[in-house]
């Protein structure tokens, strides 16, 4: 194995919780979606014996592939490529080798707090009723550590072991992949469409919101947003400038070119929801008025998904 990249981001606002906490690590979801892209949240819930975790590492196991981890405020990040057991098509590419570990390496997550480290792949190759282990350890200073590694042999209860890896139970893909989204809206020569916004953990303090956004007309420029579900509503967009993912508000908000088409996504572009009044929950739906310079304004509905991509999605 080899280390492929490493990162460092500067500090934006960690998005932490507190309160109890389950004694062991696990995933915030049991269950993944065959031949679906999954959203793998690891639930770190204490330190080492009262010490801060400083790092935190999690094993990628065969069939979870083309990984790509979240990076985390004030942690370096690191990816260790390994080979694959067999080939994967991604996308009409055959792909032998990936990520096989990841590291979230150089914070500090007090032992009195919690808090996530999400990794997105896909499942492929693994039959509905396989259960997925990906090991993890947690590193506090440099004589601690939590190693939560053990598997469960073929008969064993998973209860039985002291320190049993995070595991997820694969499951048949039902019904669509998508939740519909609702049919296009008009305000002057800008229409919006494929609005969505995705659930949220408990205690999450903020939520994104996207949207594609179409201009017949000359240029406009998205000024505002404001929603009932939130006190605020801010445009954002996230970018990396050299080695540093950075997220800044847009004061002046976004541009809407002649003729084009600006469109709102996970890790760029995207409405920031901030103080949310409950957490969204899927199956839910968010009101949106979005108020453009020229065009005025316009309400918009984002369906609320599934905390998890199933699916081809494109970032």
């Amino acid at each position: 194995m080899t280390t492929i990249k490493t990162m460092k981001l500067s500090a934006l606002a960690v998005l932490a919780a507190t309160g109890t906490a389950q004694a062991h690590a696990t995933f915030t979801s049991a269950t993944v979606t065959a031949e679906g892209y999954a959203l793998m949240q690891l639930q770190v819930p204490h330190g080492c014996e009262g010490k801060a975790t400083n790092e935190v590492r999690i094993e990628l196991p065969e069939g979870f592939v083309f990984a790509k981890p979240q990076p985390k405020p004030g942690w370096e990040l690191e990816i260790i490529q390994g080979e694959y057991q067999k080939t994967y098509d991604n996308h009409g590419t055959k792909v032998s080798a990936g990520p096989a570990e990841i590291r979230w390496k150089g914070g500090e997550l007090p032992d009195e707090y919690y808090d996530t480290f999400v990794i997105r792949g896909k499942i492929s190759g693994v039959a509905a009723g396989t259960e997925l282990a990906f090991p993890a350890t947690q590193l506090c200073g440099s004589d601690a550590s939590v190693a939560w590694t053990e598997v469960a042999a073929p008969g064993q209860d998973a209860h039985d072991l002291k320190n049993p890896a995070p595991v997820v139970k694969v499951v048949e893909k039902q019904g669509q992949e998508h939740m519909s989204a609702p049919a296009p809206k008009m305000v002057g020569q800008i229409s919006v469409e494929g609005a969505f916004t995705r659930a949220m953990l408990p205690n999450q303090p903020v939520g994104g919101g996207f949207v594609t956004i179409r201009n017949a007309g000359g240029a406009d420029r998205l000024i505002s947003a404001t929603s009932p579900a939130s006190e605020i509503v801010e445009l954002h967009e996230m970018a990396m400038e050299g080695d540093v993912m950075k997220m800044r508000k847009l004061e002046n908000g976004i541009e809407v070119p002649a003729g084009e088409t600006v469109e709102l996504k996970p890790g760029g572009l995207h409405l920031m929801f901030m103080q949310v009044k409950t957490p969204f929950k899927e199956g839910d739906s968010v009101p949106v008025t979005l108020t453009f310079e020229k065009a005025g304004s316009i309400d918009v509905i984002f369906p609320v998904r599934d905390a998890a991509p199933k699916g081809h999605q494109h970032n």
